[in-house]
C-alpha cells in the first residue's frame, strides 16, 4: 500500500474512533442523567458494575464466535489496573459528592496535566512549545465554560487528588498495556471488564448506600426505568470499547484534551434539550476557546518534533500474539 494511502487510511479510522467515542459518550451521559434526575435512580457505582457485566457478557459472545483469540494478561498487571480503574469510579462519585461542582470540574481539568507527567516521566515523551501552549488554551476554555462556584474542604481535596491519579493512571495503563503486550481493545477488555463487574457489584449497593442514604435493593423499578437501565448498559459497551480503541490508537493525554469536545457537545445538548438558561455570553466565550484550543493542539501535536517519544527510550513487549483482526488496533498509537 502507498504510504499516502495508509496514512489516509489511519486518519479515517483515527476520525471514526473518535466519533464513536464522542456519540456513545455523550448518549451515555444523555440516558444516565435522565435515569437519575427524572426516574431517580442515584446508584451510580452498582450502575457502572451493571455496564461492565454487560460488557463482560458481550466480549463472552464474541470469543465465543472467534472474534477474540485467547491472550495473556499476568495477573499482577491486571490486578493493578483494576485497582486504578476502580478507584477512579469510586473516587470520582465521591469527589462530586463532596466538592461543589467547580472545584470538581477543576480536579476533571487536572488531569491533563497528571497525564503530561505520567507520559514525560513513564514514557519519556517530550512536547514542543506550541503543543504545551494549546493544552493550556483548552484547559482556560473548558474552565470558562464549566467552572463557577469554587469552595475547597480537606476531605473533598483528598478525594479529588484520588480521583485525578487514579483516572490518569487507568488511561495510561490502557496505552502502555495494549502496546506491551500487543492487545487488541476487545482483548484488553476480556480481561479487565469481568474483574471490574464483579468488584463494583460486590461493592457498589454499599458505596451507593453511604453516598445517597438509599439502597438499591428498595428502588421502585418500572418498565421505563428497567428500559433506561438497559440501554445505558447497552450504551456503556459502546463507550467501554471506544475510550480502550481511541486510547490505544492516540494516547491518554491526547483523549483527554480531544476529550473536552464531549464536554462542550454535553453542554449544547443541554441547552437545546433541558432549556437555554444557561447559555450566557461566558459559556460561549469558552466553547470557543477550547475548540481554538483543540485545533491548535491537533495540528502542533502532529507536527514533527510536537509530541514525541525520546529515541533512547523504548517500550519492552511480550512475546508478539495472533490477534486477528484486532492487530490494526495497536498500530499507530503515539
Amino acid at each position: 500500500m502507498a504510504p499516502s494511502s495508509k496514512a489516509d487510511k489511519k486518519a479515517a479510522l483515527d476520525a471514526a474512533s473518535w466519533m464513536f467515542n464522542v456519540v456513545t459518550s455523550v448518549g451515555i451521559i444523555i440516558v444516565n442523567k435522565a435515569l437519575m434526575a427524572t426516574y431517580g435512580f442515584s446508584f451510580a457505582t452498582t450502575l457502572t458494575g451493571l455496564h461492565f457485566a454487560t460488557t463482560t457478557l458481550m466480549t463472552l459472545v464474541l470469543r465465543w464466535l472467534g472474534y477474540i483469540q485467547p491472550t495473556h494478561l499476568p495477573l499482577s498487571e491486571l490486578l493493578k489496573f483494576v485497582l486504578f480503574a476502580n478507584f477512579s469510579i469510586v473516587g470520582m462519585n465521591v469527589s462530586l459528592m463532596w466538592n461543589s461542582v467547580g472545584f470538581y470540574q477543576i480536579a476533571k481539568l487536572s488531569m491533563i496535566p497528571v497525564s503530561c507527567i505520567l507520559e514525560v516521566i513513564l514514557d519519556k515523551i517530550r512536547y514542543s512549545r506550541d503543543t504545551k501552549l494549546s493544552i493550556l488554551l483548552v484547559l482556560l476554555g473548558v474552565a470558562v465554560c464549566t467552572v463557577t462556584d469554587v469552595s475547597v474542604n480537606t476531605k473533598g481535596f483528598v478525594a479529588a487528588i484520588v480521583a485525578v491519579w487514579s483516572t490518569s493512571l487507568q488511561q495510561y495503563y490502557v496505552h502502555h498495556l495494549q502496546r506491551k503486550y500487543q492487545l487488541g481493545s476487545f482483548s484488553l477488555l476480556g480481561h479487565t471488564a469481568p474483574v471490574q463487574a464483579a468488584s463494583l457489584l460486590v461493592v457498589g449497593p454499599f458505596l451507593d448506600y453511604w453516598l445517597t442514604g438509599k439502597r438499591v435493593d428498595h428502588y421502585d423499578y418500572n418498565v421505563v426505568s428497567v428500559l433506561f437501565i438497559t440501554s445505558s448498559c447497552i450504551i456503556a459497551i459502546g463507550t467501554n470499547l471506544s475510550q480502550f480503541i481511541c486510547i490505544g490508537r492516540f494516547t491518554a493525554v491526547s483523549f483527554q484534551v480531544l476529550g473536552h469536545m464531549k464536554t462542550i457537545l454535553v453542554l449544547i445538548l443541554g441547552f437545546i434539550l433541558f432549556g437555554k438558561e444557561g447559555l450566557n455570553p461566558q459559556v460561549v466565550l469558552g466553547m470557543i476557546i477550547a475548540v481554538l484550543g483543540m485545533i491548535w493542539y491537533g495540528n502542533a501535536s502532529s507536527k514533527p518534533g510536537g509530541k514525541e517519544r525520546r529515541s533512547s527510550h523504548s517500550l519492552p513487549t511480550s512475546r508478539p500474539q495472533k490477534h486477528g483482526s484486532e492487530s490494526s488496533e495497536t498500530d499507530g498509537k503515539i
